[in-house]
Formats: structure tokens, C-alpha cells, sequence
């Protein structure tokens, strides 16, 4: 059977729900006090790019597909890292990168997560702090998000994911203009290429300010 071609528009709507739908199983490791390393990257790109030290399997069921989400969460939780296509098909897991950056301070995932999306400018690394709880989403080798485990806003969820795909600041920050935003410590800003996310646990919701706006 010939595969689906899907339109731009399409392909974007797909990819949004998978980033979505990672960022919800992020969410539940965080919760459990575990840690873990889920990469978005092409097929194509990351081929040679790893090792694994499992026996692999494959699934026709992209992780969008219900139930998905519980099997993603139980491979991201192996020692190593999960590989998933933008459309939500898997790649590999328990799966050692062989490209790595050395960040100060932190250990190999975040050397992983910041070597890998570094090597490949298309690659978002979602990494899960065993020691902290938090999540960090890399890309081109930065982080560009953090958030903790808290249930926020699904709508809200879905701006960060489209953010994630597509890099328009605008849609996130459009979708937060109304948000009441409330005094928080300096640590709990994230700058994001034009706007600051700040993940409000407390609160559970995520607020953000136009650069700019914040003064006002």
C-alpha cells in the first residue's frame, strides 16, 4: 500500500500533535521522579547517529495513536534515549547518541540533548532531570523551554507545542497576552527568542510578556 502523502498544513498538524503528545509523557516521568531523553529527528538524519543495547521492535502505531503514550513513557524511562520521527513513528530506544556537548554542571543527557539538536538544526531533544524533576527542550544545541510537572491549560499546551514545531514566537505569545502575569523569581523565566515563558507551578498555568510589555 502506498503511503499517505500529506499536504504542508497537514504534515504541520501531525507534527504538533506528536510534540504534544511527548511533552505529555514528559510530564508523567517528571511526575514519577524518573529521568529520561526523547529525540524528534528524521529518520534519514539521525541514521548513524546511535547504537542501541536492546533488542529493538517496531510498531506501525505512531504515538499519537491511544495507548501510545504508555508504551513511549515505559522506553523513555530505559537507560539511554528514545528516537521518534516528527510524525510519531519510532526510531529506536535505549539508544546511546554519538554526538555530545559538554555542558558544565549537568551530566550526559544534557550533553546528549545538546550535542545531538546541534548536529542536527531540525532535532528537538526533550530531556527529563532525574535529580530536578524539570523538562528542557532543546534546540540547535540550546535549551528553549523549561517546565515542571504541572498540569497546565490543554490549550495552552498546544501553543507550546506549536512553538516547538513551527518556532513562531507570535503564536505563543499571542496566545498569553490576556494571561494575568504574576511576580515570580528570576529562576523561573525562560527567555524564548523574543518572549519569556514563565512556568508557574504554583498556579499551574504558564503566562507570557512580549520583551518589552514586561515593564509596563
Amino acid at each position: 500500500m502506498a503511503a499517505e502523502v500529506l499536504t504542508i498544513d497537514e504534515r504541520e498538524v501531525q507534527e504538533e500533535k506528536v510534540m504534544d503528545v511527548i511533552l505529555g509523557v514528559a510530564k508523567g516521568i517528571s511526575k514519577s521522579g524518573e529521568g529520561g531523553l526523547i529525540v524528534i529527528a528524521e529518520r534519514a538524519d539521525i541514521d548513524g547517529l546511535f547504537e542501541t543495547h536492546y533488542p529493538q521492535f517496531t510498531t506501525a502505531y505512531p504515538v499519537t495513536e491511544k495507548g501510545m503514550n504508555v508504551v513511549l513513557e515505559k522506553l523513555a524511562t530505559i537507560d539511554g534515549s528514545v528516537l521518534i520521527t516528527p510524525r510519531g513513528e519510532l526510531v529506536a530506544f535505549g539508544a546511546r547518541l554519538l554526538r555530545s556537548t559538554t555542558l558544565p554542571g549537568f551530566g550526559t543527557r544534557h550533553a546528549a540533548a545538546s550535542g545531538i539538536t546541534e548536529s542536527l538544526p531540525n532535532a528537538t531533544a526533550i530531556l527529563i532531570s532525574e535529580e530536578s524533576s524539570w523538562i528542557k527542550v532543546f534546540q540547535k544545541g540550546s535549551i528553549v523551554l523549561e517546565m515542571d510537572s504541572s498540569e497546565v491549560n490543554p490549550n495552552v499546551m498546544e501553543k507550546v507545542a506549536t512553538f516547538l514545531t513551527r518556532g513562531d514566537t507570535a503564536l505563543l505569545a499571542a496566545a498569553f497576552l490576556s494571561i494575568v502575569v504574576l511576580p515570580v523569581a528570576p529562576q523561573s523565566i525562560v527567555y524564548i527568542g523574543g518572549a519569556y515563558l514563565i512556568v508557574k507551578s504554583t498556579f499551574e498555568t504558564i503566562s507570557s510578556l512580549l520583551k518589552g510589555i514586561d515593564s509596563a
